[in-house]
């Protein structure tokens, strides 16, 4: 199968491009410079490569960052993620948006399913959300939504919590907000399950279980065998930018029943990124 997937080489694109190689995919890697998906050309580039699927990973992630640069924010996750659907709706490609547990508020204290009504507490869900309903216009996509991404090489809250263990820095982290950390590895998977499949519409999918910031941190530490202190504080105490939403576990039934797998819990997630193979 022949796809494009854009934000190739970011966090989860590294992971991704060369397990699908290994699956025997084509897979054209799309990132900056060569693409700028704000730009009408990508619907060219899409109508002259002709792939099969769409992968579209690339996005304006930085949180804090959305909320005081939101023309761009605004511009790669809905204006860019429009082109794309373009282009797709042009040579009938099957389409896969990553979309965020952020576009909900947190306000459930139960697992969210992909039938609850997004409402996304600041501007970086909102232009997810965005995005996602200009994707919903095409006939043939899929929309995951996954959550706090992490893996070993790049900008994540692992390696910085790692780092700030190594420099012996202060660590707070907030206790009050609940949800799923994720593996980069893990969600590999489902991703080359949901384009090869006809399996259309939206998905949860996070590694199994769930804990706050604060319990995530401190398990880095376990892992690691570093006896440092971690402070637990509010989410009032973090001087953020951007609300988050306090609760946003996300519900990964409908993966489960559809294609009979589960992703691990993400304590054995962790040590396998942490430590190598567990």
């Amino acid at each position: 199968m022949k796809v494009i997937v854009t934000g190739a080489k970011g966090m989860l694109g590294r992971e991704l491009v060369p397990f699908l190689k290994e699956k025997g995919f084509l897979v054209g890697e799309w990132d900056l410079p060569e693409w700028d998906i704000r730009k009408k050309e990508v619907i060219a580039g899409i109508e002259q490569e002709r792939p099969e699927g769409i992968i579209h990973l690339a996005a304006f992630t930085d949180v804090d960052g959305a909320e005081e640069k939101r023309r761009e924010a605004y511009e790669i996750n809905f204006l860019g993620t429009a082109n794309l659907v373009a282009g797709a709706e042009r040579i009938s490609a099957k389409f896969l948006y990553l979309s965020t547990d952020y576009v909900f508020d947190g306000k459930k204290h139960t697992p969210y399913s992909e039938e609850d009504a997004p409402h996304p507490l600041n501007y970086y869900g909102e232009t997810k959300y965005l995005g996602e309903m200009v994707v919903k216009k095409l006939k043939r996509f899929f929309i995951l939504r996954t959550a706090w991404l992490y893996s070993r090489e790049g900008k994540n809250f692992v390696n910085a919590i790692k780092g700030k263990i190594e420099r012996g820095e202060e660590i707070r982290v907030v206790d009050d907000q609940i949800g799923s950390p994720t593996y980069t590895k893990d969600l590999s998977v489902p991703i080359a399950d949901l384009i090869k499949s006809e399996s259309y519409g939206i998905y949860h999918i996070t590694n199994s279980g769930f804990c706050s910031w604060f319990q995530f941190a401190r398990e880095i530490g376990r892992i690691l065998g570093v006896n440092k202190e971690i402070k637990p504080i509010k989410t009032e105490e973090a001087g953020r930018l951007a609300r988050r939403p306090r609760y946003s576990v996300l519900d990964n039934s409908k993966y489960q029943r559809i294609f009979g797998k589960n992703l691990r819990a993400w304590p054995e997630a962790l040590r396998e990124c942490l430590r190598g193979k567990v």
